[in-house]
């Protein structure tokens, strides 16, 4: 091990790795820009899920399992963040970790365990690092437990139906078409680490911590900005707090407040057009929480944020109610001319 958990030797040991141990450059380089393709294919796997019903019954457990996924994820990129000490680094881990002392009556107390003294100090790097280790063996066992619920019920498809007469089997297509995405990958990552290495980084955590100087600004890697635009966006610092943490957790409610009879969006030309209308809205949550805390930054956050709540809680319920009652003015439609359709299809139970 070449990585000192330590506040005097952190960031030298980062720069020895990379200057002095052999391929050390490429282990680093690889490591963190692996981390954010996982992001990338993560958020795609769950705005096909999102786009396709995949949380609706009898995949609740499965989405669950797969929300729970993403939080791990996100406290294992935060902890590691933290690990090369640059002034991102120690800003970052006390701006995160001082939310806590939003919490009312212990809060301030929960903050100081987890530093392990009244600041960022040796022992926040020692167990950091301990959990950053030891995370991503509690993300696999999640991960197998997703596997498993998903071959419970089988995989949904585009069509939103269960009927498995029309598949094809997993070897060799399937195997083949992610061998092509695969490669395609290797590729695209190849061209980060060697020519753009630092692209999805930020240049101030090469730059030691300073306790006694504050950077410009204070952001989190490229895959927090949309949770980090939703803290900043609420001046409450508990309500933010809790915005933050239910913008996660909010995903939970999907497989109740979408109250279509039909999974998926492929059929469902309003639930396609709020769909993309949350896709963009995410994005710009992304690119205000890499800007300054500022007007007209702040005004467009709050809005966005707003938006992004109200997704869940009103447009997917509401979008699933109008279809409905379309579909069944439809079929009253088709029967008082003697058509064969039924007055009510629930499509989850086909």
């Amino acid at each position: 091990m070449h990585y000192q958990p330590h506040v005097d030797f952190a960031f030298n040991s980062v720069e020895h790795i990379m200057r002095d141990v052999n391929n050390g450059w490429a282990i680093r380089y690889t490591h963190a820009n692996v981390a954010s393709f996982f992001f990338i294919f993560v958020y795609l796997h769950i705005a096909k899920g999102l786009y396709y019903g995949s949380y609706k019954s009898p995949r609740v457990l499965l989405w669950t399992i797969g929300v729970i996924i993403l939080i791990v994820m996100i406290g294992t990129a935060f902890l590691g963040y933290v690990l090369p000490y640059g002034q991102m680094s120690l800003w970052g881990a006390t701006v995160i970790t001082n939310l806590l002392s939003a919490i009312p009556v212990f809060g301030q107390d929960l903050v100081e365990l987890i530093w392990g003294g009244f600041s960022v100090s040796n022992a926040t790097l020692n167990r950091f690092f301990s959990l950053h280790y030891l995370l991503p063996f509690l993300l696999a066992a999640l991960v197998v437990a997703h596997l498993i619920l998903l071959h419970t019920h089988g995989s949904n498809n585009p069509n939103g139906i269960s009927g498995s007469g029309d598949r094809y089997a997993f070897h060799p297509y399937f195997v083949f078409k992610d061998l092509v995405t695969i490669f395609l990958f290797f590729l695209v990552l190849s061209i980060m680490v060697f020519y753009y290495p630092n692209f999805l980084g930020h240049s101030d955590n090469y730059i030691p911590a300073n306790p006694m100087q504050t950077p410009a600004s204070i952001v989190p890697e490229w895959y927090l900005l949309p949770f980090y635009a939703i803290l900043r966006s609420i001046p409450n610092k508990l309500l933010g707090v809790l915005a933050m943490f239910g913008a996660l957790l909010i995903f939970l409610i999907l497989p109740y407040s979408d109250l279509s009879r039909i999974r998926g969006a492929s059929f469902r030309p309003l639930m396609k057009f709020i769909f993309w209308l949350f896709v963009t809205d995410f994005i710009i949550l992304m690119w205000i929480g890499s800007q300054h805390p500022e007007t007209p930054y702040v005004e467009i956050g709050q809005v966005a944020t707003a938006f992004y709540f109200l997704w869940f809680i009103l447009l997917v319920p509401v979008a699933g109610i109008l279809e409905n009652t379309l579909f069944d003015l439809a079929t009253i439609s088709n029967n008082k001319n003697d058509s064969p359709l039924p007055t009510s299809i629930n499509f989850n139970k086909i």
